[in-house]
């Protein structure tokens, strides 16, 4: 089922035919780099995509496949999923994810892939905020969040650091400044 569309990219659900190219992209040490840092293993890949991409869901916000029109080939998966409190999921929320395979880096995918998801977010969804994290040293990926105008609003320090942006639609930030004679 097709759940979203842009210019050069089809947004579905998971099927097992995308199994083989998913696998690759977890192989792959540079995709990896800045989300997990190391490969994951056929079996860990396998077991992944099972456990998290093939469950059928009815919910909006959901990492889809992403397939890339012109080839008619899956090369990643995007989408908005869940922000999350200690009090559990925040309903007028949600949290970008863009994961392309490398060949597909460098073509405006991942900024055409964000638009297409903050559009849908804010129009159908009526988010008021969304978030997105960025390992620190990711810097192609600052881009595209920047491109898309997020803001930076912190950095996370550990073993593997990130840097926190957030984009809040315009559209409900006016309602409140109104509601709150501001």
């Amino acid at each position: 089922m097709i759940i979203l569309e842009s210019e050069r990219l089809l947004f579905r659900e998971h099927e097992p035919g995308d199994l083989e190219a998913y696998c690759a992209m977890e192989a792959d040490p540079e995709v990896r780099r800045y989300v997990g840092g190391i490969p994951r293993s056929r079996q860990e890949a396998e077991r992944k995509f099972c456990d998290l991409h093939l469950k059928s869901t009815s919910a909006s916000l959901r990492l889809c496949a992403t397939v890339f029109k012109p080839e008619g080939r899956y090369i990643g998966y995007c989408g908005l999923y869940s922000s999350f409190a200690p009090e559990g999921a925040i309903t007028d929320e949600a949290t970008l994810g863009l994961y392309l395979a490398r060949d597909y880096w460098g073509r405006g995918l991942a900024s055409e892939a964000g638009r297409a998801f903050i559009k849908f977010g804010f129009t159908k969804l009526h988010l008021r905020r969304i978030f997105a994290s960025v390992e620190v040293g990711n810097a192609a990926s600052i881009r595209v969040l920047e491109k898309l105008d997020f803001a930076v609003i912190g950095t996370e320090r550990g073993i593997r650091s990130f840097h926190h942006f957030q984009l809040a639609n315009e559209s409900c930030e006016a309602d409140i400044r109104s509601t709150l004679n501001l």
